[in-house]
């Protein structure tokens, strides 16, 4: 069958959690996880819960659990704390928590970002998707510009298809 065939059964809504990790944005001053649900909002899916959370392991990993066991949460979609500082632990939450992994998101995010945006700095950016408990979970860096790439070139195109591969598993 065809990723064409695939996308038409892909479902078109798809419930979704939005968590920025910062240990300094408030919902005011949050412009990425604003521009994540204005994206997700204007291309129909649906944001259910929108959370920020301290850079901290346990409480990053504790949200991500939330979501993934909540029957109204499909998808999770993360943003910051991807960077390789101490104070980085995003990265390492969500792949602690991934039982499958699609390692082509990190990948071509940063080839994207590579050759669109930022050239050689992509190499620092810790971008990671994959499947944790059958919902899927995308985490990118938190800046805006990193975001919109993220949403526009690569999650809101496919996630409906990464849905129907998650759904496909379930039957």
């Amino acid at each position: 069958m065809s990723t064409e065939q695939h996308r038409k059964e892909a479902p078109k809504i798809v419930s979704c959690m939005v968590i920025t990790v910062s240990d300094t944005r408030t919902k005011e001053t949050d412009t990425s996880g604003q521009l994540i649900m204005q994206l997700l909002q204007e291309n129909g899916y649906r944001v259910e819960d929108y959370r920020i959370v301290k850079d901290e392991y346990e409480m990053i990993r504790k949200l991500i659990a939330e979501g993934a066991e909540s029957p109204n949460i499909e998808a999770i979609l993360l943003n910051g704390g991807t960077g390789i500082t101490d104070r980085d632990t995003t990265y390492k939450a969500v792949d602690s928590m991934l039982e499958k992994k699609m390692p082509g998101f990190g990948e071509i995010f940063r080839y994207l970002s590579f050759t669109e945006d930022i050239g050689p700095a992509a190499i620092l950016s810790r971008a990671i998707a994959g499947v944790c408990k059958g919902t899927a979970v995308f985490s990118m860096p938190g800046s805006s510009g990193a975001v919109k790439l993220a949403m526009t070139r690569i999650i809101v195109p496919e996630l409906g298809h990464v849905m129907r591969e998650i759904y496909k598993d379930k039957k």
